[in-house]
């Protein structure tokens, strides 16, 4: 998956606490791209748009 054009974003809560800790996301055609923010250059984990929605959920229950 080519993540050169990628638009990244990341929590509105980023910073909460001070310690930076946070994931980004893009939204890549048919997939959401998950890096850490601290290491923009490593490794992407890469997700459908079915499976990132079941995550989310999980999240809010």
């Amino acid at each position: 998956m080519d993540l050169a054009d990628a638009h990244w974003r990341k929590s509105s809560r980023t910073g909460v606490g001070g310690n930076g800790n946070c994931v980004e996301v893009a939204f890549v055609g048919a997939a959401v791209a998950v890096r850490d923010s601290k290491d923009p250059d490593g490794a992407a984990l890469a997700f459908t748009h079915e499976a990132w929605a079941a995550f989310l959920d999980r999240l809010s229950s």
